[in-house]
């Protein structure tokens, strides 16, 4: 998992890359390299459940991502991360 602080004040070129970051993540989950993207309500923070075998392989990721040199990111291992989103994306076809 990695959990990102976000800025507490957001500058225009923060504001103008959501939409290239959101549209990166679409394509990082389709391939399934992300599982799971969650932002925080008062958007302090953000998580991110992806897998590698790698410190390294984690940073690739984190720096396809547009707004990676606005968020500080912190790399936590998890033994366990169980998900229903299957499920979720089966009942709604």
């Amino acid at each position: 998992m990695v959990e990102f602080d976000l800025p507490e004040v957001y500058v225009d070129k923060f504001i103008n890359r959501i939409s290239e970051q959101l549209k990166e993540i679409d394509k990082l989950m389709a391939k399934g390299i992300i599982k799971s993207y969650s932002l925080a309500q008062d958007y302090s923070k953000l998580w991110i459940i992806t897998r590698s075998d790698s410190e390294f392989g984690i940073m690739k990721i984190i720096n396809k991502l547009p707004l990676s040199e606005y968020m500080i990111p912190s790399i936590i291992p998890l033994k366990l991360n169980k998900s229903n989103q299957v499920l979720r994306e089966l009942a709604l076809n």
